[in-house]
C-alpha cells in the first residue's frame, strides 16, 4: 500500500507539472501566432516570419511527448526533459522543460548506478494525451549496472504492440546510442549494428540532435537516405515528431530530381556499374566532349569578324577545369570580351583608313591639331552591350559548344565499347550497355556523375519557403549533413553520389555489414567505404540487441557463420517468452498453412502487426493468399519490424544471391514471435 500511495502521489505531482507545461506551451504558441501576424511585408520580415512559423510548428508537433522524463540531482536540482524546450515565464529562470538534445539533459541517457553523474534518480513519465498514466523511477545510487538505462521503461516500450510506423524513442535511448547521437559531426562516422540494436533510432535522433546543435547544418538541411520507399514511409513520423523539418528523405534511386528507375537488370551488371572506377571514366569521357579549338567567325552588324583558333585555345584552357556547361558560360563571357576588342580595333582601323588622304583638308578645320580616330568610352560600351546581347554570337558558340543532355551522354558512354575498354578492367565491357529507354537502379549514380560533370545548363527553379523544399529540387544542393541507413548496401558509385552532396564529409552511416544483400562483393566496412574515404573515417558499434528477443537471436549463430560474418552478434537483453516454432508442408498446402499461421499470430498479438518474409518466387502466391498483409522479400523487409514474423521457405531464401545474409535479415524482423514454414528442399 505504501508503494501504491507513493506511486499515486508521484503521478499527481507529474500531472500538476504537465498541466503547467501545457499551459505555458499554449501561451507560447499564441505568442508566436500573434508575432507572426503582426510582421510587416518587407523582405527582412519574411525571414523572421519563416523562423517564427518553424518554431510554431516545432512546438505544436511536440505537444505529444512534451514531458517524458525527469532527473533529480544530488544537490536537489530537478529537471524535466521533453521533446522540445519550453521556456519559463521568467526569462532569467531555467527552462520549464529542457530539450532532450541540450547538454544538461544528457545524464538522463547516460547516468547509471555505477556512474550517476551527480544524479540521484531518473524518472520516466508515461503520458497519454494530456494525462499522466504512470511513472517509472530508477534510483541512481548503489546497485549494479547491467548496461541498460531506465530498464523498466525500455522493456515496457519494447513490449508494446507495433503499429506499422516507427515512433520516436527519446524517452528510452541507451548510453551507447546516446554517445553516437551526440558524436562530433566533422567527418564520416560508420556505425555497425546488428538487428534490433536501434541503428535507425540512432540515425534519426542524431539528425534531430545535429539540427538543434549546429546552426550551419540546419541552414543547409540534412539528407536522410534509406533503402526503400516502404522504409521511408515507416520512419516518416519520427523527425516531424521530434520537431525537425529541415530534412530531405530519399533513396539513392530517387536522389536525382526528375529521374526514376523503370527497368531491372542482372546482379552482375549492377555490380559492374557500381564500381568506383566509373568515376574517373566519366570525368574523362565528359572532358573529351569539350570542343576542339578552331577559328570562330561571327557576323556582327553586316561585318564578319574572326577570333583565331589560338585565342580560342587560350580561352578554352582557362575554363576546362569547370563543369562542361559552366565552362561554356564563362567562355561565352570571355569570348564576347575578346570579340568586342576585335570589333573596336576594326572600327578604329577603318577610321584611320578614312582619315588618310583627307589629312590636309581636316588640318584646315582643326588648325593643324590632328585628329583622334579612337572610339569614345561610351561608343565602346555600346558595342560591348550589343555583343553581349547578340543572338548571332550565341548561335555561333552554341553550334561549336552545344548543350548536352546527361541521359544522352550516358547512353553514348555505355555504348562506347572502345572508350570503356580503356577505362574498365577485364571483360566487363561485354556486359555493359544501355537500352533505348528507361534506367536501372545502377544507372542512377552514373547519370548523377555525368550530370555533375556537365553542370546545369540553366539555373534551377526556385523551391518553396522551407529549406527542405529548395534542397529537394536541386541536384547540386550541398547538405550540412547526410545520414544513411542500411549503408552496407551502397555501391561505390552510390557513395560518390553521397560525397557530391556533402563535400565536407559530415556523414553518419549506419548499417550491418552482415545483412548486406547488394550485388557488390564487400564483406567489411573498410572495403565498403575505403574507396571513397580511404582511411579517414571513424567507426562505432552498437552491441546490444533491444528489439529481437533472445529466443530468436539464439537461432542466428549458424546463419551468420554460413554468411561469412567477421562480427560478434549483438547481445540480446530481453525475452519474449515465445519459443520460435516451425512446420513443414507440401507446396500445394502452403497457402492454407500460411493463412492458418498468420491468423493464429494475429489473435495472439491483437492490436499489433504481423509480417511475412519469403523468397522472391513465393511472393505472388502468398500475397494473393494473404491480402492486406505485408508479404515481402528479405530486401523489402530490411529495416522493418513486426510483433510476429512468418518466414516462408527459409532454405529457398538461403539459396538466393547473398542468401545467408538475406535469411539473417528475415529471421530478425520480429519483436515477439517467429515462425517458419519449410518446403521440401527439392521443390
Amino acid at each position: 500500500m505504501v508503494q501504491e500511495s507513493q506511486h499515486a502521489a508521484a503521478v499527481l505531482e507529474e500531472q500538476a507539472f504537465l498541466d503547467q507545461a501545457l499551459a505555458r506551451h499554449s501561451q507560447l504558441l499564441a505568442h508566436l501566432e500573434s508575432e507572426a501576424s503582426a510582421l510587416p511585408t518587407s523582405v527582412e520580415a519574411q525571414a523572421r516570419g519563416a523562423l517564427l512559423r518553424r518554431r510554431h510548428r516545432e512546438l505544436d508537433q511536440a505537444r505529444k511527448g512534451l514531458v517524458f522524463g525527469r532527473i533529480d540531482a544530488l544537490d536537489g536540482t530537478v529537471r524535466r526533459i521533453g521533446r522540445v524546450g519550453v521556456s519559463n515565464q521568467d526569462e532569467h529562470a531555467d527552462p520549464l522543460v529542457l530539450d532532450w538534445r541540450a547538454a544538461a539533459a544528457r545524464p538522463f541517457y547516460t547516468a547509471t548506478p555505477l556512474q550517476p553523474e551527480g544524479q540521484s534518480r531518473r524518472r520516466h513519465v508515461l503520458v497519454e494525451a494530456a494525462t499522466v498514466t504512470g511513472v517509472n523511477d530508477e534510483p541512481l545510487s548503489g546497485g549494479t549496472d547491467n548496461g541498460l538505462v531506465g530498464e523498466g521503461a525500455l522493456l515496457s516500450a519494447l513490449g508494446q504492440r507495433r503499429t506499422g510506423q516507427m515512433s520516436a524513442a527519446i524517452a528510452t535511448l541507451q548510453r551507447e546510442q546516446d554517445d553516437i547521437i551526440r558524436a562530433e559531426a566533422d567527418g564520416p562516422l560508420i556505425v555497425q549494428g546488428g538487428p534490433g540494436t536501434g541503428k535507425t533510432v540512432v540515425a534519426l535522433h542524431r539528425v534531430a540532435y545535429l539540427l538543434f546543435t549546429h546552426e550551419q547544418i540546419a541552414d543547409q538541411a540534412v539528407l536522410v537516405l534509406g533503402p526503400s520507399h516502404r522504409f521511408l514511409d515507416y520512419i516518416a513520423q519520427v523527425l516531424p515528431a521530434l520537431g525537425e523539418t529541415a530534412v530531405v528523405s530519399a533513396t539513392c534511386d530517387t536522389l536525382l530530381p526528375g529521374v526514376r528507375v523503370t527497368r531491372s537488370e542482372s546482379r552482375e551488371q549492377a555490380e559492374i556499374k557500381g564500381r568506383e572506377q566509373w568515376q574517373p571514366a566519366i570525368e574523362a569521357y565528359v572532358a573529351s566532349l569539350l570542343p576542339a579549338p578552331e577559328d570562330l567567325k561571327v557576323r556582327w552588324e553586316g561585318e564578319q569578324h574572326e577570333v583565331s583558333a589560338a585565342r580560342v585555345h587560350q580561352l578554352l584552357t582557362a575554363v576546362r577545369q569547370r563543369p562542361y556547361h559552366q565552362a561554356r558560360q564563362v567562355f561565352s563571357g570571355q569570348f564576347r570580351e575578346v570579340l568586342t576588342d576585335i570589333i573596336v580595333q576594326a572600327r578604329e582601323t577603318l577610321l584611320d583608313e578614312v582619315d588618310e588622304g583627307y589629312e590636309d583638308i581636316l588640318a584646315r578645320f582643326t588648325d593643324g591639331a590632328g585628329t583622334e580616330s579612337a572610339l569614345t568610352e561610351d561608343e565602346v560600351d555600346e558595342i560591348r552591350e550589343s555583343v553581349a546581347a547578340s543572338a548571332e554570337v550565341t548561335a555561333v558558340i552554341q553550334a561549336w559548344w552545344p548543350t548536352l543532355e546527361p541521359g544522352l551522354v550516358l547512353r553514348n558512354l555505355l555504348n562506347s565499347k572502345e572508350f570503356l575498354k580503356g577505362h574498365l578492367t577485364g571483360d566487363e565491357t561485354a556486359l555493359v550497355g544501355c537500352g533505348p529507354s528507361g534506367w536501372a537502379s545502377s544507372d542512377i549514380p552514373l547519370l548523377d556523375a555525368v550530370a555533375h560533370e556537365l553542370g546545369d545548363a540553366a539555373a534551377p527553379e526556385p523551391g518553396g519557403e522551407f529549406i527542405a523544399d529548395r534542397a529537394r529540387r536541386q541536384r547540386n544542393w550541398v547538405y550540412g549533413h547526410v545520414v544513411i541507413d542500411e549503408a552496407q548496401e551502397l555501391s561505390g558509385m552510390q557513395w560518390q553520389m553521397v560525397l557530391r552532396r556533402c563535400p565536407s564529409r559530415s556523414i553518419t552511416a549506419v548499417g550491418d555489414i552482415d545483412q548486406t544483400e547488394a550485388a557488390h562483393r564487400r564483406t567489411s566496412w573498410a572495403q565498403a567505404v575505403g574507396g571513397v574515404f580511404g582511411e579517414r573515417w571513424n567507426a562505432a558499434e552498437l552491441t546490444i540487441c533491444y528489439r529481437t528477443p533472445i529466443e530468436v537471436m539464439d537461432l542466428t549463430g549458424p546463419v551468420l557463420q554460413k554468411a561469412g560474418s567477421l562480427n560478434s552478434p549483438p547481445r540480446a537483453v530481453r525475452s519474449s517468452g515465445f519459443a520460435p516454432w516451425e512446420s513443414s508442408v507440401r507446396p500445394e498446402e502452403l497457402a492454407a498453412a500460411a493463412q492458418e499461421a498468420v491468423q493464429a499470430m494475429q489473435q495472439r498479438w491483437n492490436g499489433g502487426t504481423v509480417g511475412v518474409v519469403a523468397p522472391h518466387a513465393r511472393i505472388a502466391e502468398l500475397a494473393a493468399a494473404l491480402p492486406g498483409l505485408p508479404v515481402l522479400t528479405s530486401s523489402e523487409a530490411k529495416g522493418l519490424e513486426w510483433d510476429a514474423a512468418l518466414v516462408v521457405d527459409p532454405h529457398a531464401i538461403a539459396a538466393e544471391p547473398r542468401g545467408w545474409n538475406r535469411l539473417y535479415v528475415a529471421l530478425t524482423r520480429c519483436t515477439q514471435e517467429l515462425a517458419q514454414i519449410h518446403l521440401p528442399a527439392d521443390v
